[in-house]
């Protein structure tokens, strides 16, 4: 005999997301009835967490919030020859301690184990650090014990903020490199969308536009000597642009990869250019001639500054060092290993003998030519 088929009424399907929502719903109105507020602490769990910590932190202390002055003496004098007693003096004058009343103590045993006041007497090599006034609630923390020592650095000079007054567009990918003119009547931009723009300091309208990189451009120079624009980019390439005739007079090859970074030397007709190769090249600006190859990084030369006198290059790499070169004979003079982490910028004081590195940690700063941190 065939069995009835009873028809069952079609389950709606239910995503997990309405599935989840449902089942904090529930949660929330099981064990919070006040949505809008968090439930109360309750007072005997956190005193039992209190309590746990404190003895957990200060398990060979003992407080002592009622302790006389007259007993602590008296189990100070009773105690042996053998036995160590020091006592940290508050604020107040010793003759204020000597008025009665009640003051804390911090007794430190050398066993775990706490002691009553009788014991202190009785035993010959016990320990005790004694503090004259001051609230109980200090004791808990080290700074009962602890001195604290001023810190050496002084405090920065407080300065009004820089306010942006103008903001100049005009490129159409990122701003790698600025490079400003001695006469400080114009500056030059080096982009991502490979050109290199000059604008006019005073209005900051567009004067000029350069073309000849094929990939975006990380670094601009001009010369204090000369009427060139020094220019270096990710396409290998290193540009001498004549200003006066707006266009390219040299170009020097001899990167194996990126060019990042590029200086030029203040007395000598030198180019100095780091890059991905992890290589600073030292150029001659009139013959193109590489003079060296200034090499010992591991990784990446992405900042380089030069001085007229020694050290005259100094370099940071992502290898996290910054290296001081002897420019006679192409070889390394110091190697700074204070940074953590790739040293990605570095600037020379105008003044100063000394000079600043950024890295992705923080900011050192070393004075020169010796690289004291």
């Amino acid at each position: 005999m065939p069995g009835t088929t009873v028809e069952m009424e079609p389950i709606e399907p239910q995503s997990l997301k309405k599935l989840c929502l449902k089942s904090i719903k529930k949660s929330r109105d099981l064990f919070s009835p006040i949505h809008s507020q968090l439930a109360p602490l309750d007072p005997e769990s956190k005193r039992i967490r209190m309590s746990h910590k404190i003895s957990v932190e200060y398990k060979g202390i003992k407080v002592g919030s009622e302790i006389v002055p007259g007993q602590v003496n008296s189990a100070a004098v009773e105690a042996s020859g053998s036995s160590n007693v020091l006592s940290i003096s508050g604020p107040g004058d010793s003759r204020v301690s000597q008025k009665g009343g009640a003051q804390n103590a911090l007794v430190v045993g050398p066993s775990l184990q706490p002691k009553t006041q009788n014991d202190v007497g009785v035993s010959g090599k016990s320990t005790s650090v004694i503090t004259a006034s001051g609230s109980s609630e200090r004791n808990f923390s080290t700074s009962a014990i602890m001195e604290r020592i001023p810190s050496k650095w002084p405090r920065p000079v407080w300065r009004p903020p820089w306010k942006n007054y103008r903001v100049i567009s005009g490129h159409l990918g990122w701003v790698r490199s600025i490079a400003f003119d001695p006469s400080n009547t114009w500056f030059g931009t080096g982009s991502a969308d490979r050109t290199i723009k000059i604008w006019d300091v005073g209005s900051g309208r567009l004067k000029l536009t350069l073309t000849g990189h094929i990939e975006q451009v990380r670094g601009l120079a001009v010369s204090q000597r000369h009427t060139y624009m020094f220019s270096a980019g990710d396409d290998k390439q290193v540009k001498c642009w004549d200003l006066e005739q707006n266009k390219v007079v040299r170009s020097y090859h001899g990167h194996l990869s990126g060019v990042y970074c590029l200086a030029l030397h203040p007395t000598i007709d030198l180019l100095l250019t780091g890059g991905r190769d992890s290589v600073c090249r030292v150029w001659d600006i009139r013959t193109k001639v590489q003079a060296f190859a200034l090499s010992g990084h591991d990784n990446t030369v992405c900042s380089v500054f030069t001085r007229p006198t020694d050290p005259q290059v100094v370099t940071g790499s992502h290898d996290s060092t910054i290296k001081f070169w002897d420019l006679r004979y192409g070889k390394t003079m110091l190697t700074l290993t204070h940074h953590k982490k790739s040293v990605r910028a570095m600037a020379l004081h105008p003044t100063e003998h000394c000079f600043a590195s950024a890295s992705a940690d923080n900011i050192k700063k070393f004075s020169l030519p010796k690289g004291e941190f």
